[in-house]
């Protein structure tokens, strides 16, 4: 039970999947073993924990501040912008400082045009999703970390599944947080998640989750699809954790698949980090884990 953790598994699962985030199954046997992306000598964060470390900056300022939440947090992705090629904004957090934090992960097309033009776009891919666990530490009320979250992942995904997967996230982390067990977790945001228009794309493939024992590879692509698009990503995240045996045999489960494998393992990191705490992480991958010190800092500062 650890915002700390929820960081940090996070930020492991994403490590882990980002070298096979394009590849398919065959590809990644074919380079990896049967068993796939088993350990990696370093992990090296993607744009899913950039955004996620953005993000929790800009709570923290509203926090420290007073002030409306979404202001702070569009504006901490103002920030995130700039460190990928984006016009120079007025920083009132510190992270945009970090030169490490300037590289160029691969980050999401539809983040980069919604946040430089403020488009209009009906994209359900998981950019929203992927950022939306540190919302969970806003507030008790689950109505409000949903809401909160929604409107986050709204910034960027302005279809359902990408900014409901986020709601739904955010409060099964929260939940978490709070010491439930996963699966009363997920039941608290389900409830929540019916409320709000357009929610039956991810409800149903919230429930297929639920009632789904192991999958192999080949059946989470066919089950749950490729973790592209908001809800999926979400349903293979979850999943995961729900048949992993440990935080690590989980995060394989999670990355092995051909799909976008640091987001689902992000996701999964996420969920078991914060219901699990960091002694639940292999000391080895976070030795080798990058950026540690800045997420422990943001982190702890809560």
């Amino acid at each position: 039970m650890s915002l700390l953790g929820c960081v940090l598994g996070g930020a492991v699962g994403d490590g882990l999947g980002a070298p096979i985030e394009f590849s398919s199954i065959d590809t990644i046997r074919h380079q990896h073993g049967p068993s796939g992306v088993v350990d990696l000598p370093v992990l090296e964060i993607t744009d899913d924990t950039q955004m996620v470390l953005f993000t929790l900056e800009g709570l923290l300022l509203a926090r420290q501040h007073g002030v409306d939440p979404l202001l702070t947090v569009r504006a901490a992705y103002g920030r995130w912008l700039h460190t990928q090629g984006g016009p120079l904004v007025a920083s009132d957090g510190w992270l945009m400082a970090d030169h490490r934090l300037h590289s160029r992960r691969a980050p999401g097309h539809t983040c980069i045009t919604s946040l430089k033009h403020n488009e209009k776009n009906d994209s359900k891919g998981c950019g929203g999703v992927m950022r939306a666990a540190p919302v969970a530490v806003w507030s008790p009320d689950v109505r409000e970390v949903f809401s909160l979250a929604v409107g986050t992942a709204r910034m960027t995904h302005h279809h359902p599944s990408g900014y409901l997967s986020a709601g739904a996230l955010a409060v099964i982390v929260q939940t978490l947080l709070a010491g439930a067990d996963l699966r009363s977790s997920v039941a608290v945001a389900r409830t929540e998640l019916v409320r709000w228009d357009g929610h039956e794309e991810q409800t149903s493939l919230l429930d297929k989750v639920m009632g789904l024992g192991p999958l192999t590879p080949e059946e989470i692509a066919s089950e749950l699809g490729g973790g592209w698009v908001g809800e999926e990503a979400l349903a293979i995240g979850l999943h995961a954790a729900l048949v992993g045996t440990d935080f690590s045999d989980a995060l394989r489960v999670a990355v092995n698949h051909s799909g976008d494998s640091d987001s689902t393992g992000s996701i999964c990191g996420n969920i078991l980090g914060a219901r699990d705490g960091v002694t639940a992480i292999p000391s080895n991958w976070l030795s080798v884990l990058e950026l540690r010190d800045v997420m422990e800092r943001l982190a702890l500062s809560w």
